[in-house]
């Protein structure tokens, strides 16, 4: 069951963001849209789209959250492999990935502070940086 829901979850996720699924998705809106008329703006004609758009929405939910896993696992893999391989690398890190929220700032924390300064002192650069960018903007 789990390989089946993978290769669909895949599919409509690839599917879904197409520009054809976009169009797809406008020509319904727009054909309901144009359909109020006919239908005296009723109440079952908004129903219809509001029951059809919550019906989506929920299945898109799970089928994101499936592409985001899938994605955040290969990410994290091939993040793992990189600290493996490399010989200057902490192996300790591998894997931090299942520590609490609270962990996690212990660890971010002590990285920051083993990298010296206040985070506000290392990124005045970033800062100035960020400015010049928002400056030359049109």
């Amino acid at each position: 069951m789990g390989a089946i829901f993978e290769r669909f979850a895949q599919a409509v996720a690839a599917w879904a963001g197409r520009p054809i699924a976009f169009a797809v998705a406008f020509l319904i809106v727009m054909g309901w849209g144009v359909s109020g008329p006919v239908f005296g703006w009723s109440d079952t004609w908004q129903l219809v789209i509001n029951t059809g758009t919550t019906i989506v929405t929920f299945l898109m939910v799970f089928l994101i959250q499936n592409a985001q896993n899938r994605d955040a696992a290969a990410i994290q893999a091939k993040l793992d492999e990189m600290i493996r391989a490399l010989g200057t690398a902490r192996n300790e890190f591998i894997g931090i990935e299942h520590l609490s929220e609270k962990e996690l700032i212990v660890i971010r924390d002590r990285l920051e502070r083993e990298c010296g300064g206040k985070t506000s002192e290392r990124h005045r650069g970033i800062a100035r940086l960020l400015q010049r960018r928002g400056s030359a903007a049109p």
